[in-house]
């Protein structure tokens, strides 16, 4: 894996982050998607699984993953 790949991710996640933190479900997941992409170990897998459970819990009907 290249440095770059691990940098970019790293943004991925925070941004990710920042979207989650202003309600924006889809765009904070998508981020976290790519982050995973370029670096498995990214924290994004674990910011991810979070996110995945409180929507399943708080948006039944709407969330389906």
């Amino acid at each position: 894996m290249k440095s770059k790949d691990v940098a970019t991710a790293q943004h991925l996640y925070e941004q990710g982050n920042a979207y989650r933190k202003q309600s924006q479900w889809h765009e904070a997941i998508n981020c976290y998607i790519q982050a995973i992409e370029l670096d498995p170990d990214s924290p994004a897998v674990e910011a991810k699984h979070m996110l995945d459970d409180i929507m399943a819990f708080y948006c039944k009907d709407m969330y389906n993953p």
